[in-house]
Formats: structure tokens, sequence, C-alpha cells
């Protein structure tokens, strides 16, 4: 997949004016290189990290969401309701890894299992079909070890290669004229009326020498995750704020993968901050227990303290009574870009929508989970969004 890198190699700076330049090279930013460079040339997207989807794409249970937890008529239900569909059919026509293999939302008592009713009831108001509560006797056929008096059925879950989807949106977006840039970061952004001017530096800011250029854009796309705050700040955009919310993974050891088939989770925690400690069977037969949710400082605090694998035991025993901590090893760990404050409650909603004072640029901030699900769906209202500015 050949990607411009650096200035000395870029095309970039030979352009009088992009059309569209796309900030952020994640799951999101790849799909929308892909969306608008299928309709306009002179499409540049920009990525501070060496590599595409570095970042909290990749960093990710890698689920296919359904949909079933979000509020009727948000943008997150409605993408994601969307991108389901559209994943599978792009992940079937492009050779993508996956696997559809549906999941259990588990309850273990009566309480429980009404707040499982009250879960089906949403994702049918979403338009999620082929979802049915299960007796003990079903889960135990699917599950053995998992301990349930009734679960949720949730049959278009499923898995996906996150970083095999990248590196094909990636190539897609390159075949069809994209100029994709790592280690390439912004520094500032200046509104010009009939186009943005952009400013570049190499490197991802990490004792990177300093080498700028600017280029001007019809449009700018802010697809900058976690970061996507910090760069609509840029132009005067201060409405919102992402705060960072570290997840962390462990992973069964081989010999006792056995224990969970395909995907089973907990009720999703009251407040909103995540979906609980889940059991994930990867495409490769591994099997991940997490992830957690908890605030941090630092957007790229990925490894400071660390929960020890005893309190992923704890946390998970509910489900898989069996499991003690020497069934785990640590994994990997990914960054939320929340929209909800610590000590607030509640899911907000993705934003996704042109500067109210810059209208030629659109501002994605906000773009959590379910993003890796609703990426194509995103991609095309995005697109959408650009023929307007470009008309």
């Amino acid at each position: 997949m050949p990607l411009a890198s650096g200035f000395k190699s870029s095309i970039l700076f030979g352009v009088d004016c992009a059309n569209i330049v796309i900030i952020g090279g994640g799951v999101v930013g790849c799909a929308v290189a892909r969306a608008v460079s299928a309709r306009w040339g002179d499409v540049f997207l920009v990525e501070r990290m060496p590599k595409l989807g570095m970042g909290a794409s990749t960093r990710n249970s890698g689920v296919i969401h359904s949909g079933i937890y979000y509020p009727p008529g948000s943008l997150k239900a409605r993408l994601c309701v969307a991108g389901n569909r559209m994943l599978y059919e792009f992940c079937a026509a492009h050779h993508v890894p996956h696997r559809n293999c549906g999941k259990l939302v588990v309850a273990h008592d009566a309480k429980q299992e009404a707040a499982l009713e009250h879960l089906a009831e949403n994702g049918r108001a979403n338009g999620i079909e082929g979802l049915r509560l299960v007796d003990r006797a079903v889960v135990l056929a699917r599950e053995p070890y998992i301990a349930a008096g009734s679960a949720l059925e949730v049959p278009s879950t499923g898995i996906v290669s996150a970083e095999e989807l990248i590196k094909t949106l990636a190539r897609m977006a390159t075949e069809q004229g994209a100029s994709l840039l790592t280690s390439t970061r912004v520094v500032r952004m200046e509104s010009r009326g009939d186009c943005v001017a952009v400013t570049l530096a190499e490197g991802d800011g990490e004792g990177a020498q300093r080498t700028e250029e600017t280029v001007e854009a019809r449009c700018v796309v802010n697809c900058a995750g976690l970061f996507a705050d910090e760069i609509a700040a840029m132009l005067g955009n201060r409405r919102h704020r992402i705060y960072p919310v570290r997840g962390e993974y462990c992973e069964l050891v081989h010999t006792k993968s056995y224990l969970v088939n395909n995907l089973v989770y907990p009720l999703p925690h009251a407040d909103g901050l995540s979906l609980g400690v889940h059991f994930t069977r990867t495409l490769w037969g591994t099997v991940l227990v997490g992830p957690t949710a908890d605030y941090v400082a630092d957007k790229n605090d990925y490894e400071r303290n660390r929960l020890p694998v005893e309190e992923f035991a704890r946390r998970a025993k509910s489900m898989l009574p069996g499991i003690e901590a020497a069934d785990l090893q640590l994994a990997y760990s990914g960054i939320r870009a929340k929209l909800v404050p610590p000590g607030h409650e509640g899911i907000a909603d993705f934003v996704i929508e042109r500067d109210a004072n810059v209208p030629r640029a659109i501002q994605l901030i906000g773009i959590e989970s379910p993003g890796l699900t609703s990426s194509l769906a995103i991609a095309d209202r995005v697109a959408s969004m650009a023929a307007e500015i470009l008309a």
C-alpha cells in the first residue's frame, strides 16, 4: 500500500488548493478518504503517527456492534445499525476477515432479566431484527461454562479485523487517487473565507525536527479521534471537550480459551461509561477479557498503573465462575474519546457537523464506540456534507 510519508516524498505541497484535507488516519478517517476520493480529486489524509490506525481503531475488541444500546433516533443508533449492514457487505466483497457470530447479553436474576427486556425493546426501536430472550438451557448449549439465568441473543453482532479493514480502506482510497501521509501532524489552521489554511509539520511532535508547510483546502474534515477537540480548537471551536477513558484487556491463557465460544456480555453499566467487562473470542481463537473503563488525565497514557489480572478475574467471575487469575495474562489497552466528563452519567452522541464559524470544516468529535461499526455510514454522511461545501 503506497503511502506518502514526510514532506520530501509528498506531492501535497505542489497543490495550490486541495479539495479535501482529512485529519486523522484511523478507521473513520480512512473510510472518509475512500468515500470522498471516489467523487473528487486532490484528496489528502494526514496522520501524525507513523502508521495508520495506531490509536483507538485497533485498540478495541474488534466487535461489529448491532446498535442495541443507543437512544432511538441518535446518530449512534442510526449510524451503527446502518454501518453494521454496510460493514458486513464490505468485508464480504473485499475479503476483510470477519465473522458474524452473534452475542449473548446475560442476566443472573429477575431484575436483570427485566433489564434485558428493556434492552431488547430499545434495540427493536432502533430497527434491529432477530433479537430474542433465551433461557438458561439455550445459554448452556452455546456457552457451557457461562453462568446465566437468561440472555438476550443478538444475532447481528460479529467480529472484524480492524487492522485489515483499515488497510483495505486505505488501499482503495489510494487507488482512487487520494494521498495518505503518515508522520504528519497539524500544528495550526486558519480560515481564509473560501478555504482553510492547514499548516503541517513532520513527525508526531515527540522530539522530531519541525519542518512546516501550509496547504489551502476547500474542505477540511476533522477525524482526529482523541485529539479532535484540540484540532477543532485550532479554528476557535471549543464547544466540545474530550475526556480520555482507558480500557484495559486481559486474555485467557491458551489452555483455557475453550471456556468461551463466542461473545458474552453483561448488562451495560448504568452510568453509560462502558458495556462492562465482557468476553470476546477473536478471529484468531484467543479470548479477550475486558475492557475496563477508567478516566485518565493523559491521552497517551496506555500503560501507567495497569490493573492486575486478579481484578479482571474478580470482575469476570459473575459470568464465568471458574475463572482464576492464573487463567489470565495482560493484553493491550485502548483509550476512548469520551464527551461525558468524570462524575456525570449518560451516553453522549456522536458530533458530526459543519463548524458553525468555519463552514468549510466538518467536525467529527467524540467518535468512540460504535465508531468502528459505524465507519462506512459515517463516511457516507461526511461525503454528503462535503458535497454541499464543494458544490
